[in-house]
């Protein structure tokens, strides 16, 4: 049985606060037990690809249904939130960017990246501003309100981006707000910019209600991996269920790969994106979905480290050894046998 929806703060923070608790109190487990009763898989809304089409297809949910495990999807808005959740075991599994991925990790705490959620060679980040607005530049953007949800690649893509022009972040005011948020905000003259996805955005542009000031698709070496993170305590219990979860993520890899239209009208539909901005992204006809960790992918992770390090945007420095843990991939691949 696959059920999706929104989490709430309130509702969010409580299960949180709960999960934590009985983390806390409850011993790590010497062996692996059978089978857990639900996996609860969050993603940044509107979401990641493989999760969205995950949760539409019911994929995860046909894979777990014989050991009756009941599979959750929840959307957040930014990836602060999914990667508490995840940290504290109010969810089992987080697809998200890497800035939140990078900055739990840096943390401390127990939680495993055992894939990525794509590695697709573009930032998917734009900037608009209203209309009529007179903001031109780069440069123009400095005092002005500008809103994208901090602490998320958004963030750091504008701040490499302000970085061009000699500013940075605290040359703006940042207002930490979501789409749902920022584009009503806009059309009000609230604020005076938004830092988006292309998808996201791109709708609110045909309809006349924004223009593009920056598009940062043209700088794939600002691209770093998404991943997959899995709460370690969860991983340790129930390494055949995060196995069989990895298998189950290599399989849509390439099956989006060889089903471009079908792909599109999915994900399109799932996340009520511009086809457009989606097209113009997966152009190459390739979703660079396949979750394999490899040393260019640590390498590009690091390097994202570096950058959020030198603009405040981590506290702590990730251990990539205890970290990143391939085994799960490897052995989901084994799984798959060799031929598949």
């Amino acid at each position: 049985m696959t059920t999706s929806r929104r989490l709430d703060r309130r509702r969010f923070t409580l299960l949180a606060a709960t999960a934590a608790t009985t983390l806390s109190l409850a011993p790590l487990p010497a062996r692996a037990a059978d089978n857990p009763s639900v996996i609860r898989i969050g993603s940044t809304a509107p979401g990641h690809m493989k999760f969205v089409l995950f949760r539409d297809l019911g994929l995860l949910a046909k894979e777990f249904e014989k050991e009756g495990i009941k599979v959750e999807f929840l959307t957040f808005n930014g990836g602060a939130e999914a990667a508490t959740a995840v940290a504290t075991g109010a969810l089992e599994v987080i697809y998200t960017g890497n800035n939140p991925a990078l900055r739990l990790a840096a943390t401390g705490a127990d939680v495993k990246a055992i894939g990525l959620s794509s590695w697709v060679p573009s930032t998917e980040t734009v900037i608009v501003t209203r209309p009529d607005s007179p903001i031109a530049s780069l440069a123009d953007l400095k005092g002005k309100r500008v809103a994208y949800l901090t602490g998320t690649v958004r963030n750091s893509v504008f701040s490499k981006a302000l970085r061009t022009v000699g500013l940075g972040t605290a040359d703006v005011q940042s207002l930490n707000l979501g789409f749902d948020a920022a584009g009503p905000a806009l059309a009000r003259g609230d604020i005076d910019a938004i830092v988006e996805s292309s998808a996201t955005v791109q709708k609110l542009i045909d309809a006349g209600g924004a223009k593009l000031l920056y598009d940062a698709s043209d700088r794939p070496e600002w691209a770093a991996p998404y991943i997959i993170t899995v709460n370690g305590n969860f991983a340790r219990t129930y390494p055949q269920v995060v196995t069989r979860l990895l298998a189950a993520d290599i399989k849509l890899a390439r099956w989006v790969d060889q089903n471009y239209e079908e792909t599109i009208r999915l994900f399109v539909a799932g996340t009520k994106s511009s086809e457009k901005a989606v097209r113009d992204t997966y152009k190459t006809r390739e979703f660079f979905q396949t979750p394999d960790i490899t040393e260019a992918a640590v390498k590009a992770l690091h390097d994202e480290e570096t950058f959020m390090a030198e603009a405040k945007l981590i506290k702590g420095k990730v251990d990539y050894a205890k970290w990143i843990d391939r085994s799960y991939y490897e052995a989901a691949l084994k799984s798959l046998g060799a031929g598949n």
